[in-house]
């Protein structure tokens, strides 16, 4: 089933600062229609406006509310490309494949643009994004990074060392930067309402509080949820971290992981443009990164972290405040208005994972923490693939999809080991 521990938003800045939204209805009795959605955060939202632009009836089930889980939580940075970069893939799995998805790894953002502009969403779109390096390691690595992008045909980064760093952060912290003049930063709460109400307006329909507790596959294929059904052509998978017991089949490839946000009080507009001057998103490049941006309120949004498994930690704002204050200490005065979590789903190649179950049960997850603007790539590919024109989904579909070592006994403790080491290194600088 779709897991709605409580039903509502979490009590987030984001769910402070939501615009006004309707509760919509539990699925009662019986539906039918062209294509039924599971899940409505962005990979669901996504796909059911592409589908209801190509004039198709769209369903969509929702165990929680419109934007719960973690496209309603996140950074809110629209950061290009994947987890993994294309030299990665290349090495991995072949120049083809690589130059594949190389050609659609700034597709996401373009359509995040469009989306905005076309249905007039309000979500505090602020252009540009950067990578920060805590080291002169990590600013080679940067170098490289700039190159391989700019191999692909992105042109929209910019290089900073030493002090130049300091016209866009504020901070100690870092001995050089790239900017990606390409990315940008948002509500992703308000994003995936305003798409929400893009699909209503096409015919599209919504049932919050409806969980998923049985798939019944064939044609039609049959959704039960608790006081109704739904029958559908075709059905897009799309709950992520939050599906659980409904499709084994996908299930086991993948693992929820936790991070945690907190946002300051207010800091005023002087104060906080003086942290950030250009206002753009910033994650820096250790393995365990810390990310964080300001909001319209003139709040330092800060978040970092993993907890593998997904749980969450017993006091959010004692795991990330010290984060902050090693980056911005000035701050140290300063409290914390909120703190929430979120769960993400991450894979073994951290690459996501597309696919097809039974013919007509469509299917994407496990972005790794590169959701935002994969997420919108993958409802574009959906509505691709239903109208056979199958090229470019089948690229993702075609990467291994492999299970975690030591299954789901071992995935948590073996991973968080992983991580400790690349975590060490980075804190050594090595």
């Amino acid at each position: 089933m779709i897991e709605h521990p409580a039903g509502e938003h979490v009590a987030s800045w984001y769910a402070a600062t939501a615009n006004p939204a309707p509760d919509r209805p539990a699925l009662e009795g019986e539906v039918e229609c062209d294509v039924c959605v599971v899940g409505a955060g962005f990979t669901g939202i996504s796909a059911a406006l592409h589908l209801a632009e190509r004039g198709l009836s769209v369903v969509v089930l929702e165990g929680a509310r419109v934007g719960f889980g973690a496209s309603g939580r996140n950074g809110g940075q629209m950061v290009n490309s994947y987890s993994r970069d294309m030299d990665v893939i290349e090495t991995k799995y072949g120049a083809e494949t690589a130059r594949a998805l190389g050609d659609m790894a700034f597709e996401g953002g373009r359509i995040i643009r469009r989306r905005i502009e076309q249905y007039a969403i309000d979500c505090d779109l602020r252009d540009g994004n950067l990578f920060a390096a805590c080291n002169p390691r990590q600013l080679k690595g940067l170098r490289e990074h700039q190159a391989l992008w700019e191999r692909y045909g992105y042109r929209e980064l910019e290089l900073l060392e030493g002090e130049a760093v300091k016209r866009e952060v504020a901070s100690d912290r870092y001995v050089g930067a790239l900017v990606d003049h390409g990315g940008g930063h948002l509500h992703p709460l308000n994003l995936v309402l305003g798409q929400a109400a893009a699909v209503e307006s096409l015919g599209g329909r919504f049932f919050e509080q409806s969980a998923v507790e049985e798939v019944i596959h064939g044609e039609p294929v049959v959704l039960r949820t608790a006081r109704g059904r739904v029958k559908a052509e075709r059905v897009v998978m799309a709950g992520n971290a939050y599906l659980r017991g409904v499709l084994p089949e996908i299930e086991g490839r993948s693992m929820p992981c936790g991070t945690q946000i907190i946002t300051t009080e207010p800091l005023g507009e002087a104060r906080a443009h003086a942290l950030i001057p250009r206002g753009k998103a910033v994650e820096d490049c250790n393995y365990l990164l810390d990310y964080y941006r300001l909001t319209r309120d003139h709040r330092l949004l800060f978040g970092g972290g993993v907890n593998y498994g997904g749980d969450d930690p017993a006091d959010i704002t004692a795991v990330i405040r010290p984060k902050l204050l090693a980056t911005f200490p000035g701050l140290a005065d300063v409290k914390v208005d909120h703190a929430w979590s979120g769960t993400f789903l991450m894979t073994l190649n951290r690459l996501p994972q597309f696919g097809v179950v039974n013919g007509n049960v469509y299917y994407a997850q496990g972005y790794s923490g590169h959701g935002v603007t994969c997420t919108h790539l993958a409802g574009r590919l959906i509505a691709e693939v239903m109208h056979g024109q199958g090229e470019r989904f089948d690229a993702f579909a075609g990467l291994p999809q492999l299970p975690f070592p030591g299954g789901r006994l071992l995935r948590v403790p073996l991973s968080a080991l992983g991580a400790w080491y690349y975590a060490t290194r980075d804190r050594l600088g090595l």
